[in-house]
């Protein structure tokens, strides 16, 4: 059985990831704004699923290393971030007692302590907190996917493409793509069918491109792992600028197609998201799945731009990466790099290093001059 101080550390390490890549993911946005690759939606959409995906396989990686290192593979080489401020502080590049900062030292061990042995009120509290979130947020889950499936179950099946399904229902009224085990769906409001004009073409390519870029199973894994990190901002920002950039993605290749006009599409859009504003309870919560228009969203960093005005914008304002490839792979490498070094940099030292024998000496050291500063000042009373 795994330990409960084992599955605490594993999950503190993931919440400290996340904040790095986004911080990392903020700084990468903020220079391809300044370069002038603000349009590459498809590129940056990407990058944030493999930066992801890099997340979600280093405890795998990190594991990997350390096996390597047991095994004699660059067993010198140590990116400990506790033994480089250890380290630091031996150096002279902290002016602090040492009784103090190993005690700032252990907060994390302290706390993972306290919380797998429910020691004190605080213990308690965060406790509660997570359990109460992690219930609500998996009943929420469970209650939008039955929802999901009700409206699917009673849309009416339309046409068949090997493992795609086309359906119609009275019960929804946008356009959305979602999946169940096996099969792809795409269901289309009732409404739709008896409108005239492209509506309907501009609908279908714009979920079809969704499940091409295997948005559906995005989708699924953010809102899965959402009741578990419901109280880490950077994962939430995180979910909806991936929801901003797959919409924007979407938008950007279907019109490289050529085959649909931009006022054509445009006036799809906004035909769609005035459907939106006679609002339906049941679609609302029924995720995981991704839709044509969610008129509510505001874009991250944008002001107070919505999501919709920024997808027409970009399409009004189309500009096509040149090596979207090369762009990846440039800032996908170092990225990711610096995202599994951290992974590697923020876990628990394994063994007792020479600086840490070191620290404790000298706090056992300064211990002891307060023990015999106490009883000197004991006697001279005396």
């Amino acid at each position: 059985m795994i330990p409960v101080e084992a599955v605490l550390d594993a999950y503190i390490n993931a919440n400290i990831l996340i904040v790095v890549a986004f911080a990392l993911w903020s700084a990468v946005a903020f220079a391809l704004r300044r370069v002038g690759l603000e349009h590459s939606y498809g590129t940056q959409l990407q990058l944030l699923n493999t930066v992801f995906l890099a997340i979600l396989l280093s405890p795998f990686l990190v594991m990997l290393f350390f096996a390597a290192q047991s095994a004699g593979v660059a067993k010198g080489v140590n990116v400990n971030l506790s033994d480089m401020v250890v380290s630091h502080f031996l150096n002279g590049g902290f002016e602090m007692n040492a009784t103090q900062f190993e005690r700032l030292l252990q907060i994390r061990e302290t706390l993972i302590t306290n919380i797998a042995n429910a020691a004190g009120i605080s213990a308690w509290i965060a406790i509660s907190a997570f359990l109460a979130g992690l219930l609500i947020g998996v009943g929420r889950l469970i209650y939008s996917m039955y929802c999901l499936q009700v409206i699917v179950s009673q849309s009416y099946h339309l046409r068949r493409f090997g493992r795609l399904r086309i359906r119609v229902s009275d019960r929804t009224l946008v356009p959305f793509s979602t999946r169940g085990l096996w099969y792809y769906h795409v269901v289309i409001p009732a409404q739709m069918m008896g409108e005239q004009g492209d509506v309907l073409r501009v609908s279908l390519a714009h979920e079809f491109q969704h499940l091409r870029q295997g948005d559906i199973e995005w989708e699924i894994i953010l809102e899965a792992l959402k009741p578990f990190f419901f109280l880490n901002p950077a994962f939430h920002a995180w979910k909806r600028r991936v929801e901003g950039l797959r919409e924007l993605s979407c938008d950007h290749q279907v019109m490289s197609r050529g085959r649909i006009g931009r006022r054509t599409y445009c006036d799809t859009l906004l035909s769609v998201c005035q459907q939106t504003l006679r609002r339906d309870r049941n679609f609302v919560i029924a995720v995981p799945k991704v839709t044509l228009v969610t008129a509510d969203r505001t874009a991250i960093g944008r002001g107070k731009q919505s999501l919709l005005e920024q997808r027409i914008n970009s399409i009004l304002d189309a500009r096509m990466l040149r090596n979207p490839k090369l762009v990846y792979a440039g800032i996908m490498i170092p990225m990711t790099a610096a995202v599994l070094l951290t992974a590697v940099a923020i876990q628990r030292p394994a063994d007792w290093s020479q600086d840490r024998l070191t620290l404790s000496t000298v706090v056992n050291l300064e211990r002891l001059d307060e023990i015999n500063r106490l009883s000197t000042f004991g006697r001279i009373r005396n």
